[in-house]
């Protein structure tokens, strides 16, 4: 049974399918496991756009404990599974008008806070959108200071198609220096508890869905059940349901798994649990490594990085995924986990083909290593839209040189260039040992188009990225050299 809280009241839910989205399920679109259909809460102010998480119309917020404290995050209810609810806090639109006043005082319909700021600064004018605009300004304004995103960052995820974004901007801006005070505030403590009870309650299995509270019931039910589906962040899971059409019979969670949402670091690496979400990875990427945490911000929407997680982008295998090229660059390893047995192997040798890894059926990813080593990591994203969009072309470079400018390492990685996100291992060879002058690069450019065949598709010709990519590593000396590169900044 998922239990999740929905606003202050406990729910139960039983009987509905594990691949349910929380979009159907406030709609009352759901399905039982005997495939009937059901009435559920019909809080029809979330609306579905896109079902791909693209747009923010279906954005809900979740509340969970974090640290001791009560967190709230934007989440794209269309692609959300069911059980990501489990041991949460769900509100929606429904739950903010005559939350901001004392108890006694509330009346019914009163707007919030954020709701006012959008009437005072005309920021509606068909409305669709507006309640996914709502709910991600109530994440922004319940953000603490130093966890506070940028206003364009955090309304990012969400499209509007009339009223234009100034607007909304100014409405986000009037209450960046408001305290919140609404009744989610003031009963964070009985919220805490709350959530505190169900998490004591233990593991869930039954109706397709398994939520396991340790690794040793995750390694465990996957030995059972090796056919069973991971759920991590489900940014992409979901769209199997909602794009593919697919039924997903077994799933099991990986969120609720303590050891696998850690961040551990020593003098020789960081070890990452690879249920870390993009945006719990930031701020200690930003210390080590600044181009993939600014990368990172360029991953999706604020909703996707709330939930997509570093070992879900990782066990996907997408050519195009964004952070294994980086990783790749960085020589991490993974540990993976198949009954009480843990190996570490490099990423380097993960991906054996398109969608296919080196994991065993009942095998999983447990952590990303990364070790702690001097580098000049250069990151390029190449898309369409600078944010919220598909990599082209994703370049990682990551070359040392001593103090008469030889390259003594090298570390070029690709993403959007093969079947598998790919080191340029001749473009490495060649590099490694050369001078960084013009020789030495045309010799690895010719290295890069002899080695890579990229595919034609919608997003490029596979003789614009062969040039990009070697024009990115072109642009990696320039700045390694210490040359002036004129960038023109889409941001």
């Amino acid at each position: 049974m998922i239990r999740f809280l929905l606003n202050d009241r406990l729910v139960v839910v039983e009987d509905t399918a594990s691949d349910t989205t929380v979009l159907d399920y406030l709609r009352g679109n759901t399905e039982t496991s005997s495939s009937k259909p059901v009435a559920d809460e019909k809080r029809t102010g979330t609306k579905e756009g896109c079902c791909s998480g693209d747009c923010g119309a279906c954005t809900v917020v979740v509340g969970e404990p974090e640290g001791g404290q009560l967190k709230y995050k934007t989440m794209n209810a269309c692609i959300a599974l069911m059980p990501s609810l489990h041991g949460k806090q769900l509100l929606t639109v429904e739950d903010l008008a005559g939350s901001h006043e004392a108890d006694q005082q509330i009346k019914k319909g009163e707007l919030h806070p954020v709701q006012q700021a959008l009437v005072d600064h005309h920021g509606s004018q068909c409305g669709f959108c507006t309640p996914g605009i709502v709910m991600s300004l109530f994440a922004l304004h319940h953000e603490s200071a130093e966890d506070k995103p940028d206003v364009l960052e955090a309304l990012g995820g969400n499209l509007c198609r009339c009223t234009g974004y100034r607007p909304l901007v100014d409405a986000a801006n009037s209450l960046a220096n408001a305290q919140p005070d609404d009744e989610f505030f003031r009963n964070r403590e009985e919220t805490l508890s709350k959530l505190q009870t169900i998490e004591q309650q233990g593991s869930v299995n039954g109706n397709g869905a398994c939520i396991p509270a340790s690794e040793d019931e995750l390694a465990q039910y996957l030995l059972d059940n090796p056919d069973a589906r991971i759920l991590a962040g489900g940014t992409d899971l979901g769209l199997d349901v909602t794009q593919q059409l697919k039924k997903i019979e077994k799933l099991v969670s990986v969120k609720n798994i303590p050891s696998l949402q850690t961040i551990h670091e020593d003098n020789n690496e960081l070890v990452i649990g690879s249920a870390v979400t993009y945006r719990s990875i930031k701020s200690i990427f930003t210390k080590y490594y600044p181009e993939f945490a600014q990368m990172l911000d360029r991953l999706g929407s604020q909703q996707i990085r709330n939930q997509g997680t570093l070992g879900g982008n990782i066990g996907n295998a997408s050519p195009i995924g964004d952070t294994p090229p980086v990783l790749l660059a960085l020589d991490a390893s993974l540990d993976l986990r198949y009954g009480d047995n843990i190996r570490n192997i490099p990423l380097n040798q993960f991906f054996l083909d398109y969608k296919k890894t080196e994991l065993t059926s009942g095998e999983y990813i447990a952590r990303i290593r990364i070790p702690k080593k001097p580098h000049q990591l250069k990151v390029y994203k190449l898309s369409k839209r600078y944010g919220d969009d598909i990599s082209t072309v994703l370049a990682a470079i990551n070359l040392e040189t001593n103090g008469d400018g030889q390259i003594t390492r090298a570390r070029v990685a690709l993403g959007g260039m093969a079947a598998i996100p790919k080191r340029a291992e001749l473009c490495e060879q060649i590099l490694t040992g050369s001078p960084l002058n013009n020789e030495t690069l045309s010799r690895a450019k010719a290295a890069i188009r002899q080695e890579f065949k990229p595919m034609s598709d919608v997003r490029a010709s596979s003789e614009y990225r062969l040039e990009a990519a070697c024009n990115l590593l072109e642009r990696y000396f320039m700045e390694l050299s210490g040359q002036n590169v004129r960038i023109i900044c889409h941001a």
